[in-house]
């Protein structure tokens, strides 16, 4: 009887897992707000993996996922909030901040430009140095 609950778990484990992941993939190239569907869908691969485990006679260790899961997905959109999520933090669509001149790590943008312009010059006259860029193109 046992082994019937553990197949039966297991068998919705599976099916959690291939709707997430076909949820997944079919995310267009256009989608709004990216990361927060992806952490979104995640959360039912989540669900399935604690099934899983239950199914597998793992209980502690399903526990300790049920509880922790929910902590990193919320840290994952909490940081993409604050540092990139430009569309919808109001607080990152300013252009220019101003920049101390005698910080000793944060410098203006100008003269971050104006040093890496002279140092692209060196590079150029020394030729023990190569220097290459690969363009990456998204929609291949």
């Amino acid at each position: 009887m046992i082994e019937y609950v553990q197949a039966i778990l297991l068998i919705i484990a599976a099916v959690l897992t291939i709707i997430s992941a076909v949820g997944l993939l079919s995310l267009g190239k256009n989608t709004r707000n990216k990361v927060y569907a992806r952490i979104h869908i995640v959360g039912l691969f989540d669900i399935a993996c604690i099934i899983a485990m239950i199914g597998l006679g793992q209980y502690l260790l399903a526990g300790v996922y049920f509880i922790l899961a929910p902590f990193t997905a919320h840290a994952i959109a909490n940081a993409y909030w604050k540092k990139e999520d430009r569309e919808n933090n109001m607080d990152l669509m300013t252009v220019e901040e101003e920049v101390d001149e005698n910080h000793p790590f944060i410098h203006p943008k100008e003269k971050m430009q104006a040093l890496e312009s002279e140092d692209s010059e060196k590079l150029k006259t020394d030729d023990r140095f190569s220097v290459t860029t690969i363009e990456i193109n998204e929609d291949e």
